[in-house]
């Protein structure tokens, strides 16, 4: 089969798709965990938890079509990565996982039984599955950049080294705390923008004050990242070459995460948006322009991913006990042909997800009050 695209090509586009979906799982389905997230501390009676559960309950379901479209991607397109990193990480992901349970059985349960009790015990789970989750995948990306100790053999079976709580250093927690606290922060947008009276305003309380300290946090990990050993391949690579991960030499250099932005200055557009955009936020909140701050929310959120992205390109997952093991964009990824395939499927259903989606949005559009829950007492959340 002729492919009219090249090997090399192929890879780099899929590291654009790989980020694009997992940035689109943090905007789209993190909008809906910073919601949860804030769920027990917005709403200050049940009727008010319902109206906040009923901002995203028409659309959560749909949300988490790029969560499994990520999970999928990287199955079909990064094997190496995908196996590597579900039996490294297989405890975290688990955990984030089986918190992720309480959100649909939670958005199912929670209304069944008209008892405080027991509609609280559920808005507090609704919390745990929102906020475990994203803590853990924080810490996930922190532990990319610290390295991850795993070593492969001959046949490229994966073996790890590390344990659970290896995992919870302090510079990977500080990096599971930014990803908590921005997407409160873009829940909190989300919640103000569908939300009026108190539930807005205090939404919005929330929403800069998270802003705020996000940006704080991310400048800090900056900083942080600085004085970290990175990565540099230092043996030549075969851009168009099949998986052979354990045939290149890796050395760490102090401050090599940030080669990347050095090399191209037009790189250090994608921090400044982490940091900028989320003061922007706070600043679009207090004139009311709730629409708007969503937008930069979002923004911030790109910028946050994808300064981890930058840094970290080509190097997909770091080993700290054998750096040539590491995973890179050039010899960890499917077949030149697979790539191809999957290439045609993201384009033919990308759009198809975007239309529904912003279809879905555009009819459920418009806020959701007391006076909307009560009149309809009996359909809703």
């Amino acid at each position: 089969m002729m492919i009219p695209l090249d090997y090399e090509t192929l890879k780099l586009i899929w590291w654009l798709l790989v980020g694009v979906l997992l940035i689109g799982f943090a905007i789209m389905d993190g909008h809906d965990i910073g919601v949860c997230s804030l769920l027990p501390f917005v709403g200050q009676d049940d009727t008010e938890r319902r109206v906040i559960v009923n901002t995203i309950g028409p659309h959560w379901e749909g949300n988490q079509v790029w969560f499994i479209t990520a999970g999928g991607a990287i199955f079909a397109a990064l094997p190496l990565v995908y196996a590597t990193a579900f039996s490294g990480f297989y405890w975290a992901l688990i955990a984030a996982l089986w918190a992720m349970f309480f959100r649909p059985v939670g958005f199912k349960y929670r209304s069944m039984i008209h008892n405080d009790t027991w509609r609280k015990i559920w808005d507090w789970l609704l919390f745990v599955g929102s906020f475990v989750p994203a803590l853990i995948f924080g810490v996930a990306f922190g532990n990319l950049l610290l390295g991850v100790p795993f070593h492969l053999d001959s046949h490229l079976v994966s073996t790890y080294t590390g344990s659970f709580f290896g995992l919870l250093s302090p510079f990977a927690l500080l990096c599971g705390l930014i990803s908590v606290l921005m997407l409160i922060m873009h829940g909190g947008v989300y919640l103000a923008h569908r939300t009026v009276d108190g539930i807005q305003a205090r939404a919005s309380t929330y929403a800069k004050m998270a802003a705020i300290v996000t940006a704080v946090l991310f400048v800090a990990a900056g900083f942080w990242v600085v004085n970290l050993d990175g990565y540099v391949i230092t043996s030549t690579i075969n851009p168009n070459g099949m998986i052979d991960p354990i045939s290149k030499t890796v050395s760490t250099e102090q401050g090599a995460w940030l080669n990347n932005f050095y090399a191209h200055s037009i790189l250090w557009a994608v921090p400044a948006l982490g940091v900028v955009m989320p003061l922007i936020t706070v600043a679009l909140l207090k004139l009311g322009r709730t629409l708007l701050a969503f937008i930069t929310s979002s923004l911030s959120l790109l910028g946050i991913i994808g300064t981890a992205g930058v840094a970290l390109f080509p190097f997909y997952m770091p080993s700290s006990s054998d750096p040539r093991s590491s995973l890179t964009v050039w010899d960890s990824t499917s077949s030149h042909l697979t790539l191809f395939i999957m290439l045609l499927v993201v384009i033919f259903l990308l759009p198809v997800v975007v239309t529904y989606t912003s279809w879905g949005y555009a009819v459920m559009r418009g806020k959701v009050t007391k006076a909307y829950i009560k009149e309809n007492e009996k359909s809703l959340y």
